[in-house]
């Protein structure tokens, strides 16, 4: 496994996805993140579906070590303490006032560590009218005006994966990585704020920008109209996507590749600005043109044309997709003992090097007693990780079965 960021030192006190996502991408570099959880049934993703090792819980804890504390405990607190005194990140995505109240605050912490980078993953960030307010994935979405430009308004509905947590995590790891520069530099510890409702606004920032240089309200037609991106269904009922963008080359080699010239000579479509203004009228038309063909017929015609056009493939589609296959996205997940048996890699690549594998995600207080046992030996030491993959899978299998 690559180790980008080989000693950097986290404990996560996540839960959900903010903030293990945000722990995820800097285990997934390399960082030793000890995820701190309640004792007992832990994390509550770890039981979204049934049991207290679900996929969702998998997803966004891998490549981490786990420990069960009560936080009002006095020897656990005092546990978790050390594990602070020698971090160097801290995170959590608890709601304002949770952290005080389980002395795990930045002003407590930071005496504890004046060298700590201390990241706080909110909603609506740590004061004003929202911010007690409660908020999961499809709020933050809503608020931000992310929504609003995504939905089809005669017919809203929400789509795909958690959106706007991952992206808030990605954010929470970004300035934790800034943090880690600067502390490289002067020692110094920090405090990373970052809400949901920041992180979403600052995504969308380009459909801010027209409305603060147009002054005109962003729907979600906008960019597939500008881009002249479509998305059609084939004969077999099989979708395909193209993206045509604003070089007429593109909508002159779908136009051939189609055998559509037709198309081409419709005063409605002759130039690129008629095919913005009409085009749900050209949406349509392509509708009928693919409908002629199944899926993969269309898919061999355009191979020798230059049109960005692709397959609207589902998981099992892209598991099994020649490029994927090629850079090696699929990789096995190390030293489980149930669960997924394969992941998605991390997506970097480091003087061409690209991660093989990753661990598996913890369970409950997995790690909890290997941890005590090293601060019982070495007293306000970082517990050291297993590095060995293969002593880590052999540790794991020899535990007593449920």
């Amino acid at each position: 496994m690559l180790k980008i960021l080989n000693d950097v030192r986290i404990v996560e006190q996540g839960t959900f996805i903010t903030g293990p996502c945000c722990g995820m991408m800097l285990a997934d570099l390399g960082a030793d993140v000890i995820k701190v959880e309640s004792a007992g049934n832990g994390d509550p993703y770890r039981s979204f579906k049934s049991g207290y090792y679900s996929a969702h819980f998998q997803a966004y804890n891998r490549n981490k070590r786990a420990i069960g504390l009560d936080l009002k405990c006095d020897e656990d607190r005092e546990v978790f303490y050390d594990l602070i005194r020698n971090a160097d990140v801290y995170i959590q995505n608890f709601r304002p006032g949770v952290a005080s109240r389980i002395g795990a605050d930045y002003d407590t912490l930071k005496q504890i560590n004046p060298g700590l980078i201390y990241c706080s993953i909110s909603g609506f960030g740590p004061d004003g009218p929202y911010s007690h307010r409660p908020v999961y994935d499809s709020v933050a979405q809503a608020v931000s005006g992310f929504l609003s430009v995504i939905i089809d308004p005669q017919d809203p509905r929400f789509m795909g994966p958690a959106l706007a947590d991952a992206i808030t995590g990605l954010y929470a790891a970004l300035g934790i990585a800034a943090a880690l520069v600067e502390k490289a530099r002067t020692g110094k510890g920090r405090l990373v704020e970052i809400s949901m409702l920041e992180a979403m606004m600052h995504f969308a920032v380009e459909p801010f920008m027209g409305y603060f240089a147009l002054g005109e309200v962003p729907v979600s037609s906008d960019r597939p109209r500008l881009a002249q991106a479509f998305m059609v269904p084939c004969r077999d009922g099989k979708l395909v996507a193209f993206h045509l963008s604003s070089l007429d080359k593109f909508w002159d080699a779908l136009v051939e590749a189609a055998g559509c010239s037709h198309l081409a000579s419709d005063p409605r479509f002759d130039i690129r600005t008629k095919r913005i203004d009409n085009y749900e009228e050209l949406r349509g038309e392509l509708a009928v043109v693919f409908r002629s063909r199944d899926r993969a017929e269309w898919l061999e015609r355009f191979a020798g044309f230059d049109v960005p056009l692709a397959p609207v493939n589902t998981i099992p589609d892209v598991v099994e997709d020649p490029q994927a296959k090629h850079l090696g996205m699929i990789v096995p997940v190390t030293g489980r003992r149930e669960g997924a048996e394969f992941s998605v890699r991390p997506p970097h690549r480091f003087d061409g090097e690209c991660q093989n594998e990753v661990k598996a995600a913890p369970r409950i207080d997995e790690d909890g007693e290997t941890i005590r046992s090293a601060l019982r030996t070495k007293p306000g030491a970082w517990p050291p990780a297993q590095q060995d993959v293969e002593a880590i899978g052999q540790q794991r299998l020899a535990y007593p079965a449920e």
